[in-house]
């Protein structure tokens, strides 16, 4: 909304905070919720969109439901633009482990990922989508050629466990975009991002990501590079400025706790709307 978007929300939870917490209460939407919540946009003929962006989803019907949504869409719109942030796990000290139930992975692998448009996994999820393991930059840019077969033409493993070129304090994110052009040639542009590593653990950053991403794509729809740009560089706005009010709040020595680690997203209004560039990609 803050980059000029109107946005129509379904939440596919209303929990009374996220799940970094140590307690969370509330209500879970089922498919069939989320198909009357369609039903009464396509009945006022409302439901024309440009964006469909989804994200955390722990139930295979909903997901399912997804699909058929966006399919819908489509034909609505043959211009929509489906973003598709898979999550599904993620690796904690190399180890990867699935935050959701096992059955969603070949929901994502067999129905989501081949009508999305943009897909914004982490090095874990990519590998669980291809069943391909990544171990250099190389690998991975093969894992990413997998994923445009599969259907998107926009793919962006947001984090990885690769060596950075800059060294052991910087995270790898990598980019490819492939595009058909008039006479049937396909065209991929790669890159790669380095951005430095904030010592926390952050709740919502795979969301903004995906969003910023989404709105920046939207603006440079041929040039992943300044997208991802503007997209890392918000976001280290963001993490540098919640790591330091969390620290703050803490106290000298004492760690942050998951309410001082919420994210500073009002506060880094300015910087969502215009980020000033601190983290540059390489084209590769």
């Amino acid at each position: 909304m803050v980059l000029g978007f109107e946005v129509d929300t379904v939440n596919s939870v209303q929990f009374s905070n996220h799940t970094g917490y140590a307690h969370w209460k509330g209500q879970v939407l089922n498919s069939d919720e989320l198909h009357e919540l369609y039903e009464g946009l396509k009945l006022n003929k409302v439901n024309q969109y440009d964006y469909v962006l989804t994200g955390y989803t722990r139930d295979t019907s909903f997901l399912a439901m997804v699909v058929d949504i966006v399919q819908e869409l489509k034909q609505q719109n043959s211009n929509l633009v489906y973003v598709c942030d898979p999550v599904m796990g993620d690796k904690w000290n190399g180890e990867g482990s699935m935050y959701v139930p096992k059955d969603l992975l070949p929901v994502y692998r067999d129905k989501v990922v081949p009508v999305a448009d943009i897909i914004t996994p982490n090095q874990f999820e990519a590998e669980l989508l291809t069943g391909r393991k990544i171990h250099t930059e190389k690998e991975a840019l093969e894992v990413m050629d997998m994923l445009h077969a599969m259907g998107p033409e926009t793919v962006v493993i947001t984090s990885s466990d690769l060596q950075a070129p800059l060294g052991n304090d910087y995270l790898i994110a990598l980019g490819s975009h492939r595009k058909t052009k008039a006479d049937g040639t396909k065209m991929t542009q790669r890159i790669r991002v380095e951005s430095p590593k904030v010592d926390a653990v952050f709740v919502g950053t795979g969301d903004l990501f995906a969003a910023m991403l989404l709105a920046w794509t939207h603006k440079h729809p041929n040039n992943l590079k300044v997208a991802c740009e503007k997209t890392v560089s918000a976001m280290q706005h963001v993490l540098q400025r919640t790591i330091k009010s969390a620290k703050a709040q803490a106290g000298e020595g004492n760690k942050p706790n998951s309410a001082q680690l919420e994210l500073r997203m009002v506060q880094s209004k300015k910087d969502i709307e215009n980020p000033e560039i601190i983290v540059k990609a390489t084209v590769l």
